[in-house]
């Protein structure tokens, strides 16, 4: 089997150990989770117009991803807030 990039850097860091084990792990994955599920919690609803070609072009990526569009459009949104989605430059 061959590893990307990400796959062999992990390999690697594991290879020399770097990783170490969690004491107490099934607390500590029971606290990770209550944060992730914090931080995800989805609480508020938005309602927006779009242009029917652009509604269109998101499903269709959505489509492609795997995902339905709206989760898409939340994934969009995050990343614009968080100034981690990055304009492309013509």
């Amino acid at each position: 089997m061959k590893l990307d990039k990400f796959e062999k850097k992990l390999e690697d860091s594991f290879s020399k150990g770097e990783w170490k084990s969690v004491k107490n792990l099934a607390s500590e994955k029971k606290g990770l989770t209550l944060v992730a599920k914090s931080t995800l919690k989805k609480n508020k609803t938005m309602n927006i117009r779009v242009n029917e070609v652009d509604l269109n072009s998101l499903k269709a990526r959505a489509l492609e991803q795997g995902i339905p569009y709206q989760t898409l459009v939340t994934s969009i949104l995050h990343k614009y807030v968080s100034g981690k989605l990055i304009e492309k430059q013509i």
